[in-house]
C-alpha cells in the first residue's frame, strides 16, 4: 500500500479467476507456474506470442550456449590441442553454419515448454501483461489492444532482462550490437571489440576468438569475471590471450564511430581500437517498464530490477518476483529455484533453499564453473582453509580429451576438513561442479573424496588427486606443529 502498510493478505472467500497468474514464461516463470500447478492450484501464464520461453530460450541461454557448441565443433577446438589448429569441420564458417543448431534447438525447447504447461493444465494468456490493480492482470494483444483481464490471488513477476543500452552509444544493429543483436550477425566478422568483462562479454569474446576473430576486450574494471577465482581467471586470460584476444582493462569507452568500412572506438585514454564490430555488454535491465507496477503499489529501481525478501516477495504481500527482474545471480538454473520456491511460498508449502551451494556456470571457451567460497571470502572471515589442486594434464582422460590446461580446486577447512569452495576450469567445468556441490550440501568432508572409488579414467578423478593434495598439505603441517 501506497502508506507503506503491508497489503493484507486475500479473503480465502473471494474468488478469483486464477490462484496464481505469472507474467512471464522463463525458467522462473515456468516453474513457478508449474510448482502451483503440481499443488493443486489454477494457474495461468501471460506471454508473447513469439516469446515463449521467454529470454533465456529465445535470446539468452540456449541460443547462446547452442551457439557455444556449434563453434567447438565447427572450428575442432576441443581436438586443437592434438591434431593442430588445422582440425576444423570447414575453413571458411559462415553464420548460417552456426545457426542452423541454434534454430533447431529453440524450436525443440518452444514445444517442450509449451507441452510441460498444457499437460499440468496451466492456462497461457497469449499478449504482453500488466497490472490494473494489485490482484488484476490485463493483458494486451501485440498491437497494445486490451484483450482481457483477470484476477489472481498471487501474482508471480517474472519477465526477465534485456541488455542495457547506454544512451550513449548509437546502436545500428549491424556494426555496433549489443549481445542479442550478436545472433544476428550477417557474418563472422574479422575483428570486434567487447565492451564490458562481464560472464555475457567474456563468453562471446571466447567464442569469438575461437572462430578466428580478432577480439579486443574493454572493460573499465581492473579485473575481468572479478566474481570468479583470480587463479582461475588467470587460467582464461592465459588461454584466451593464446586465441589473440588483447585485453584493455581499467579503461573507459569516451564514444564509438562506426561507418560502411566498420568501427572505431575511442577509449578516455586516448587510444582508438579500429573493428568491424562492436558488441556491448553493459549489464542487463530489468524488463518492467510495460508491468505499470504503480497500479499494484510496486516500483523498479533505475535498472528495472524489483525488491524482494527471503521469499521472493515483494513490498505487496502476494506479488513476487523472480530471476533476472531482481538482479544477480540472474542465472537460468538459479531462476528456476527461485520461481519453485515463490510458488511454495505463496501457498505455504514447506520449502528450503540452499542458496549457500548454488553452482555458478560461465560457458567460455573453456568453462569455468564454482561453488562455495573463494579463497578472499574465507581470508577475509579468518577461516583457516587448505587449497589442493588437480590439473586435467595429470589425468589420463584429461590426455584422451586433449585439455591440457584444465584445473580443479578445492578449498579445505583446515581444523573441520570440511569442503568449502570447488573452483574448476576446463572441459566439462559446469558438469563437474555438482560432485562439489553434493558434499557441501551435505555437509561432507574431505574424506569422502580420499576414500571413495572412482571411476578410470575420467575428469571427475580430479577430485580425488586435489583431495589427495590438500590432505597432504594438512598433514605436512600437522606433522611441524606436533
Amino acid at each position: 500500500m501506497s502508506d507503506g502498510t503491508p497489503a493484507p493478505e486475500p479473503e480465502q472467500d473471494v474468488r478469483y479467476d486464477y490462484d496464481l497468474v505469472v507474467i512471464g514464461s522463463g525458467p522462473g516463470g515456468q516453474k513457478a507456474a508449474i510448482a502451483a500447478a503440481k499443488l493443486g492450484h489454477r494457474v495461468a501464464v501471460v506471454e508473447r506470442r513469439h516469446m515463449m520461453g521467454g529470454v533465456s530460450v529465445n535470446t539468452g541461454t540456449i541460443p547462446s550456449k547452442t551457439l557455444r557448441e556449434a563453434v567447438m565443433y565447427l572450428t575442432g577446438m576441443a581436438q586443437r590441442d592434438m591434431y593442430g589448429a588445422s582440425y576444423r569441420v570447414k575453413s571458411d564458417i559462415t553464420v548460417e553454419d552456426l545457426f542452423a543448431r541454434t534454430q533447431h534447438v529453440i524450436g525443440r525447447e518452444i514445444e517442450v515448454i509449451r507441452a510441460q504447461l498444457l499437460r499440468n493444465h496451466v492456462d497461457i494468456l497469449t499478449g504482453t501483461g500488466s497490472f490494473v490493480d494489485e490482484h488484476t492482470i490485463g493483458v494486451l494483444d501485440e498491437d497494445g489492444v486490451r484483450r482481457t483481464h483477470v484476477t489472481a490471488r498471487f501474482v508471480v513477476i517474472a519477465t526477465g532482462s534485456k541488455p542495457h543500452r547506454p544512451d550513449t552509444v548509437q546502436f545500428d544493429e549491424r556494426t555496433v550490437v549489443d549481445s542479442d543483436g550478436v545472433l544476428a550477425l550477417e557474418r563472422v566478422p574479422n575483428s570486434m571489440v567487447v565492451v564490458g568483462a562481464g560472464i555475457i562479454g567474456i563468453e562471446y569474446a571466447s567464442m569469438f576468438a575461437a572462430l578466428g576473430t580478432r577480439v579486443t576486450i574493454i572493460d573499465k574494471r581492473p579485473t575481468m569475471l572479478e566474481m570468479c577465482d583470480p587463479e582461475v581467471v588467470e587460467s582464461l586470460k592465459f588461454h584466451l590471450r593464446d586465441l589473440s584476444v588483447s585485453f584493455r582493462l581499467g579503461e573507459e569507452v569516451a564514444g564509438v564511430d562506426s561507418n560502411t568500412h566498420g568501427t572505431v572506438t575511442r577509449l578516455a585514454s586516448g587510444k582508438k581500437i579500429a573493428a568491424d564490430t562492436v558488441m556491448y555488454s553493459a549489464g542487463r535491465q530489468g524488463q518492467t517498464a510495460s508491468l505499470n507496477l504503480e497500479a499494484a503499489g510496486l516500483s523498479a529501481d533505475k535498472r528495472g530490477r524489483i525488491d524482494v525478501d527471503g521469499e521472493y516477495r515483494t513490498s505487496v504481500p502476494h506479488v513476487f518476483a523472480v530471476g533476472d527482474v531482481i538482479g544477480f545471480p540472474a542465472l537460468a538454473a538459479t531462476s528456476m529455484d527461485q520461481g519453485r520456491l515463490a510458488a511454495y511460498h505463496a501457498f505455504d508449502e514447506p520449502a528450503r533453499e540452499l542458496a549457500a551451494v548454488q553452482p555458478i556456470g560461465i560457458y567460455t571457451i573453456p568453462e569455468i564453473s564454482y561453488c562455495g567460497r573463494t579463497e578472499d571470502e574465507l581470508t577475509t572471515a579468518s577461516v583457516p582453509y587448505e587449497v589442493g589442486i588437480a590439473r586435467y594434464r595429470e589425468l589420463a582422460r584429461g590426455q584422451i580429451v586433449g585439455d591440457s590446461y584444465g584445473m580443479l580446486k578445492l578449498l579445505v577447512n583446515t581444523e573441520t576438513r570440511e569442503l568449502l569452495g570447488v573452483h574448476i576450469f576446463g572441459t566439462q567445468a559446469t558438469d563437474l561442479v555438482h560432485i562439489g556441490q553434493a558434499i557441501m550440501a551435505c555437509g561432507g568432508t574431505i574424506d569422502y573424496l580420499v576414500d571413495t572409488v572412482l571411476n578410470y579414467p575420467t575428469l571427475s578423478e580430479a577430485y580425488k588427486v586435489a583431495a589427495l593434495d590438500a590432505t597432504n598439505k594438512i598433514r605436512q603441517v600437522a606433522r611441524f606443529s606436533s
